[in-house]
Formats: structure tokens, sequence, C-alpha cells
């Protein structure tokens, strides 16, 4: 199955390097067993969305190690893929950037034709592959769209999937510059944060790659940030595992948790799955 890392520090622009690649169970590593794609995503110092991804694992991608080290951000988004609906192409990697968001999902869905019957023109016409996870931020961008707010459209969407399609796992990230959305829905799949308070950081850009001493100097020096994991990242024991169905809003440094929905109609059991999809979606124990 897939793995989903986003992390903010509210404005501070750092690296995400400690995490997706130094870290005793860092992101680069966990692509050895989702070798499917990779992708990064983060804001350029204009707060427009970039993102980088590519059809093979991370720790086989040279730009994903260079970029990891080398891009600053106030937040970023990073996924390692195991396929479920859509080939193995640059499209169907995450993170996905429709209308100044990034978003990535580590899940399962059915009912597409049924999403996208939900959907004009306008909204479909950013969706470049094939995957659910991109259908279903088209239809969670439309919804913000209408309602004018990013939780409420959100939200919306979230509560019209669980009630009229079946759901297996909708754990996602949506990104907007300095404010992260993360859901865990329903139960299925774990989904943890650890806060300023309890441990989380970021990291400051290394003054100079070819210095040893200053690496160490940079790493020791830490700001405060959200960091939203699949599985909990270090043994840091202030790793939070969401409840089902929670939204956790982080705006800045700030942060609060919404219980908006109920267990979806159509509810998704590993034993309903079949093919790639039964394989992907294993269930396996996240490390304590």
């Amino acid at each position: 199955m897939c793995r989903l890392f986003g992390m903010t520090t509210g404005g501070p622009r750092v690296q995400a390097s400690f995490w997706l690649l130094d870290s005793s169970v860092n992101f680069s590593g966990l692509s050895r067993e989702q070798p499917d794609g990779c992708g990064l995503g983060w804001f350029s110092m204009g707060d427009e969305p970039v993102r980088d991804r590519a059809p093979i694992a991370a720790f086989q991608n040279d730009d994903f190690a260079h970029e990891s080290r080398q891009i600053i951000s106030h937040t970023f988004l990073s996924h390692v893929r195991y396929a479920t609906t859509g080939v193995i192409d640059v499209h169907n990697c995450h993170p996905f950037d429709i209308k100044d968001r990034l978003f990535a999902h580590n899940g399962l869905v059915q009912g597409l034709d049924l999403i996208d019957s939900w959907l004009t023109d306008v909204d479909r016409a950013p969706v470049e592959g094939k995957t659910d996870s991109e259908l279903v931020f088209a239809f969670i961008t439309a919804e913000i769209s209408r309602l004018g707010d990013t939780t409420q459209g959100l939200v919306s969407a979230v509560q019209r999937m669980g009630a009229e399609i079946p759901v297996f796992s909708l754990n996602l990230l949506l990104a907007e510059p300095r404010r992260l959305w993360a859901l865990r829905y329903p139960d299925t799949r774990e989904l943890w944060v650890l806060s300023p308070a309890g441990g989380g950081f970021g990291q400051h850009r290394l003054l100079d790659s070819g210095s040893q001493h200053l690496e160490i100097n940079a790493r020791n020096e830490r700001i405060p940030a959200y960091v939203v994991s699949s599985q909990p990242l270090d043994d840091d024991p202030d790793w939070r595992l969401l409840a089902p169905g929670e939204l956790l809003v982080i705006d800045g440094l700030t942060a609060h948790s919404l219980f908006p929905f109920a267990e979806p109609t159509h509810r998704l059991l590993y034993e309903d799955l079949v093919g790639t999809a039964a394989l992907a979606m294993h269930p396996v124990s996240s490390p304590n």
C-alpha cells in the first residue's frame, strides 16, 4: 500500500530531508515495498505549488534524494506508490496539483464512474491520469469551489463519497501554503501525526553540502513543525494515531480536529478486494 507524508512549519522554510531520507523509518527506505512511483511536492518562494514525480521507487530516484536535501519550503507533501488503479506512469504518481493545492491519497475507493458523473467538464479538465485518487481530488476541488472554503468543501466531498460509493480507505493529505489537512477515514489504514510540542520539527537548508560539520549543525537546529505520516518515522513516543474519521486541520502551527463523518454506507473490507488491490491493501502492522 502507498505511504503519505506531509509537513508544515507554518512559515519558516526548511528541508524535509530528515524525514524523507535520514530518519530511522524514512520515505526512501519505505519505497522498497512501495516501488510503483514517488513524488515530492512543495510551495515555491511565491507560494506556488511545485511537484516532481516519477514512476520509479524513491530509493532508485536520484532526483528524489537531491530535491529532499536541497528544496526548502514551509509545507511539503510526499508519496510513495503501490499501484492499485491506473498504470505505472508519471501521470498516476502523487502528489496531484489542482487549483494551487497539492493532494495525496493512501487507500482505495470504487464507483469511479459515479464520481465522474458529479464533475463538470471544467472540473474534469485538470485530471491527467487514471487513478481513483486524482478523481477524488477533482471532486474535492469542485466542492471547495462550490462552497468557497477548503475545510467545508473537503467535508462535503468526503461525506457524499462515504454515503454513495464503496470505500475501503480515504486516508488523504491536502495542502495549501502553510496549511495542511489530514484525514483518516474510516479505520482501515493508519495515519499518524507528530506535533511541534511532541517533537515535530523541520530542518534548515544545508549551508554547505560539502561540509559535514555544517550539515550536522543544521540538523541540530530544529524548527517547530507538524509532521503527518502513514506510520511513525522514528521512535519518538509522541507520535499520535489519528482516530477513525478524524480530520486534522493544521493552519500555521495551530491545529484542531473535526469528526464530521459517518461510517461509510458501502464499506469495503479486505475480503472484498481481488487481484492487485488485494495485494496492495494487505494488512500490515506499523512499527511503534
